[in-house]
C-alpha cells in the first residue's frame, strides 16, 4: 500500500538561485497529483527533492523537511539510494540503458540489489511489464535492445524499471512532453491504472493532461506553492486570481 508525503516548509537552491521557497505541501497515497506552471516555476526541482535527486547536482541545497514513512528523508541517518528505491522517477525524455535488453532493462534494479534468482527476476519483469502495459507487446523479444522500441514504449519500459523495485511512489517530470499523441493516450491511461498499486507524483506542462488525469493539481509560481486543490475544483474555480489567470492563458 502506497505511504502519504508531505514536504515542510521546503526550500531549495542551485548555487545562489533560491529556486524553492517553503512548500507546504500533503501528497495523498494512491493518487495522482498533478505539479503544474510556468517554465523555471520550481516544478522540477520539486519533485527532485522529494526523492534527494536534487542533491546529486553540485552546488545545490536543500531546507526543510520532506516526511515519508514517519521519517523526515533528510535525517541524516537515511540512507538516500534507500529512499530513491522507495519513491522512483521517471525522467522527460525515456532513457533505457542502451547496451541493455529490454529485460535486462527491467532487471536491473532488482540485480543492483543482489536478486540473482532466476525465477524471482522472470517473475518481476513480466509482472512489471505487465503493470506498465508492454507485455504483450515485447513477450516475444526480451532480449532485444531497449533501444530498439518506439519512444513510447520505451517510456513504458522505463516505467516498467522503475516498478520493478515496487516503490511506494513514482515521481514523473513530463513523461509525455517527447511523444505523439497516441503514445501520450497510453502513458496517461497507464497512469491511471497505476494509482491503484503506486502514489504518482506527475509535473506537466499539459494544463488538458492534468485536468484529464490528476485527483489534485498544484500550482507553483516563482518558486511558490500558490494553490494545491482538488483537480475539478481548482480548474472551475480556482481561490486565487494567479491560478485563474494562468489557467486561462494570461501568463505562461
Amino acid at each position: 500500500m502506497a505511504k502519504e508525503m508531505r514536504t515542510e516548509k521546503l526550500q531549495a537552491w542551485y548555487g545562489s538561485l533560491h529556486i524553492l521557497k517553503g512548500i507546504d505541501m500533503v501528497i495523498e497515497k494512491n493518487s495522482i497529483t498533478a505539479i503544474i506552471g510556468p517554465s523555471g516555476c520550481g516544478k522540477s526541482t520539486f519533485v527532485r527533492c522529494l526523492n534527494r535527486m536534487h542533491e546529486v547536482v553540485d552546488g545545490t541545497k536543500v531546507e526543510g523537511k520532506v516526511w515519508f514513512e514517519g521519517q523526515d528523508v533528510y535525517d541524516q541517518q537515511i540512507d538516500p539510494v534507500d529512499i530513491r528505491r522507495k519513491i522512483g522517477m521517471v525522467f522527460q525524455k525515456p532513457n533505457p540503458f542502451p547496451t541493455m535488453s529490454i529485460y535486462d532493462n527491467v532487471a536491473a534494479g532488482l540485480k543492483l540489489n543482489g536478486i540473482r534468482n532466476k525465477k524471482i527476476l522472470n517473475e518481476a519483469v513480466e509482472r512489471s511489464l505487465r503493470m506498465a502495459a508492454l507485455w504483450d507487446e515485447v513477450k516475444d523479444r526480451l532480449n532485444y535492445s531497449g533501444m530498439s522500441l518506439s519512444g513510447g514504449q520505451q517510456q513504458r519500459l522505463c516505467i516498467a524499471r522503475a516498478l520493478a523495485i515496487q516503490p511506494e511512489i513514482i515521481l514523473m517530470d513530463e513523461p509525455a512532453s517527447a511523444l505523439d499523441p497516441i503514445s501520450t493516450s497510453h502513458i496517461e491511461d497507464l497512469v491511471v491504472e497505476l494509482k491503484n498499486e503506486v502514489t504518482i507524483v506527475i509535473v506537466t506542462h499539459n494544463m488538458q493532461q492534468a485536468a484529464r488525469i490528476a485527483d489534485t493539481t498544484a500550482f507553483f509560481l516563482n518558486g511558490n506553492l500558490v494553490e494545491h486543490d482538488k483537480t475539478d475544483k481548482m480548474f472551475m474555480s480556482p481561490c486565487d486570481k494567479r491560478t485563474e489567470d494562468y489557467l486561462t492563458g494570461r501568463f505562461g
